[in-house]
């Protein structure tokens, strides 16, 4: 009984591993378990009034399977001759795509033969995918821009990640094929967008063809970037500056807790060349400073000096360090001589007597020439600069701030020994220009309106944020942005009622060098004029303004590189966006033609 036992479950053993194993062997070696990524859709991205600026649309995207390239030489050309006709390329195309994402990508990443497949193509794919075992038809998300190219500079772009990314970014748990925020609000907040990637695992048999489906992972979307800029006044900015024709840049705050409303710079692009790979052409044009370098943010990158602009800063550290007080007179008669050299106002304008108020709305430059003649050799007027925020990046939420410059004798100097051939020593000329914005004093649009900012708001110097909030795809917020002080400024009151009576007389008194364009503005404002000589360049025009006066919302700041006068081009840019935040147009001007700056 036990040897008859003993020899069933011997035929069974043998059954199962000789007879039938070579069969399970065989059909396992026929059906495959195909893993395939989904990914996530990013989220979208908002301006504050939920207009959407950034999107998704779909795409047929076909892609290599890099497992089922062959490796003998032969076989991979044959597979590059195949896959080729029925995409009209040459096997050497296909070859340079293979070979591109080999070195750029990941390793095991899908090779991307093309996106936006057109459905004859994908219909006969799928039609025929025991011809085409290789090659996958797989729905992915492009950036789009139903706004065109408003707000480009802010909105930034995407891209497949590559082997630096992943080693880079461990915690992000990218894969091969994931999308990554490159620039802008997309770089800054790539980990609130990106979402989720799931998964779905297919059984397929040795063609290629789909045989079942095991329980897969569903994507999680990416949340909604909320901007706080507004599209009317991020329009009028951009339509107005381009009307123009020249290089230029503006930035809106809103004075009370930060929030950009607008920012822009010219020339712009359009950003939906980025969800296609660029050719070197366009990455050229993209650079060339000969049209103007289009992918440069010049509110947040440009420095510059800024001219006049900057006069109530001086005049608020000299009232800080007892140098003057609000009513002292100083008679302007267009030129003063300091030290041995005459230093003039634009056209040797002579202005009369001049207290701080009236300095301001004729932009008298001898009276500032005379303050920074009396702070040199304190450190008052570089400190004043620092507490307003010069000197350092302004801490908005994208990349690409540049820095600025606060000379102080002892860079210059510095720098006087290390290149002689290049640089003077400090000598009062160079406390005497930094006065009125000139030198080597240099400053961004963006640090400019932030410093108008806190003048505006008595004295809190705030962190610009683009971010307003993040929501999840229903629309529920999940954070809100908050108002960052980064420092709190000691200005005197009365200094600055008299330093805003100046400024709303520059703008909106007869006599004021902006008269003629917000003489007859329907909203009291506070306004300043710049114009900021470049060596070997037509001068570049500036205006900031405040408004309404005397308790502002909202700080603008314009620039327009050779513009020439401020009040000539930069002033009407602010026009515009004023009247867009206002919701007003401009009444009938009252044709005073104001000081020339």
């Amino acid at each position: 009984m036990g040897l008859a036992l003993f020899a069933a479950l011997f035929f069974r053993l043998w059954s199962l591993q000789i007879v039938t194993g070579d069969r399970y062997l065989a059909e396992a070696n026929q059906n495959r378990t195909r893993e395939i990524r989904v990914q996530a859709p990013r989220g979208d991205v908002l301006d504050r009034d939920g207009k959407v600026l950034v999107d998704n649309r779909n795409s047929m995207a076909l892609q290599l399977d890099p497992i089922e390239i062959p490796e003998s030489a032969a076989e991979r050309k044959e597979l590059y001759v195949r896959i080729g006709r029925v995409l009209g390329r040459s096997p050497a195309w296909v070859a340079q795509k293979v070979a591109s994402t080999e070195k750029n990508d990941p390793p095991g990443s899908p090779v991307t033969l093309t996106r936006d497949a057109d459905d004859d193509l994908v219909y006969y794919l799928q039609e025929h995918q025991d011809q085409f075992p290789e090659v996958h038809v797989n729905r992915i998300f492009v950036r789009q821009y139903p706004q065109g190219t408003a707000a480009a500079h802010l909105l930034g772009s995407v891209g497949e990640v590559t082997a630096e990314d992943l080693k880079k970014n461990p915690e992000k748990q990218l894969a091969a094929g994931d999308s990554l925020g490159r620039a802008g609000i997309e770089q800054t907040y790539d980990n609130q967008l990106r979402g989720r990637a799931g998964d779905t695992r297919l059984q397929v048999d040795s063609t290629g063809r789909i045989i079942g489906q095991f329980p897969s992972t569903m994507p999680k979307p990416g949340e909604n970037v909320r901007l706080s800029i507004d599209s009317g006044i991020q329009q009028a900015g951009e339509a107005s500056l381009n009307s123009i024709g020249l290089r230029g840049a503006f930035v809106a705050l809103d004075v009370r807790n930060g929030e950009v409303l607008g920012l822009g710079s010219t020339p712009n692009f359009d950003p939906s060349i980025f969800t296609r790979p660029l050719s070197q052409d366009q990455v050229d044009a993209l650079y060339d400073e000969d049209t103007g370098a289009p992918l440069f943010n010049r509110a947040i990158g440009g420095q510059y000096a800024v001219g006049s602009i900057f006069k109530p800063f001086t005049a608020l550290a000299a009232l800080d360090a007892g140098v003057i007080s609000p009513s002292d007179v100083v008679n302007d008669a267009g030129t003063i001589r300091i030290s041995g050299q005459d230093f003039d106002n634009a056209g040797k304008q002579a202005h009369g007597p001049v207290d701080l108020r009236r300095s301001l709305e004729v932009s008298s430059d001898v009276y500032y020439y005379k303050l920074g003649a009396a702070m040199n050799g304190t450190p008052q007027l570089q400190n004043t600069a620092r507490d307003f925020g010069f000197g350092r990046a302004a801490g908005i939420d994208i990349p690409g701030e540049s820095e600025g410059l606060v000379p102080t004798p002892k860079w210059l100097n510095d720098a006087h020994r290390k290149q002689p051939e290049y640089y003077d020593p400090w000598v009062i000329g160079q406390n005497i220009q930094f006065a009125i914005g000139q030198g080597y004093f240099q400053a961004s649009p963006l640090q400019m309106a932030v410093a108008y900012a806190a003048l505006g708001n008595g004295g809190d110097l705030l962190e610009p944020q683009l971010m307003f909030q993040t929501e999840d795809s229903a629309g529920r917020v999940i954070k809100e942005a908050e108002p960052r002080v980064m420092n709190r400024i000691p200005i005197d009151p009365a200094a600055r009622q008299v330093i805003m009576e100046g400024l709303h007389d520059a703008a909106q008194a007869p006599g004021g060098t902006s008269y003629k364009v917000f003489g007859g503005f329907p909203v009291k404002i506070a306004g300043k004029t710049g114009t900021a000589e470049r060596a070997g360049e037509a001068d570049q025009a500036w205006y900031a303004a405040l408004a309404p006066y005397p308790d502002p919302k909202i700080a603008v700041v314009v620039t327009v590189e050779q513009g020439g006068f401020g009040a000539d081009t930069a002033a009407p840019v602010a026009s515009q966006i004023l009247q867009t935040y206002f919701h007003k147009q401009a009444g009938q001007v009252s044709g005073g033609t104001g000081a020339v700056e």
